[in-house]
């Protein structure tokens, strides 16, 4: 069963492009998922800039919510981590301030 993380956020591929050091992991990356008939069928399909992708809370990056599913790179390094935190400003919300925007 696919695990959900606590918190992820959505960029386009382009934007995570921009890491020097990005490569996708092909054989998991955007699955394109089409029911036909009575069964479902996959078929990979070609990434553009635009498509959305999910950063998740450990810094991997995913092709759907999930934390543990479709994961397109994890490749996690110091230098990506700083990526994530200056250029995208990702931030995982901490409990306090979750706390004090929902009231």
């Amino acid at each position: 069963m696919a695990e959900m993380g606590k918190y992820c956020k959505a960029y386009t591929l382009g934007t995570l492009r921009k890491f020097s050091g990005w490569t996708d992991k092909r054989e998991s990356a955007l699955i394109e998922r089409r029911q036909e008939d009575v069964s479902d069928a996959e078929s990979k399909r070609e990434s553009t800039d635009s498509d959305i992708l999910y950063l998740q809370e450990n810094f991997a990056v995913t092709d759907g919510i999930f934390i543990d599913e479709g994961i397109v790179f994890d490749q996690i390094s110091p230098e990506w981590i700083e990526f994530c935190k200056n250029e995208l400003k990702f931030q995982v919300p901490t409990d306090e301030a979750s706390a004090s925007t929902s009231t």
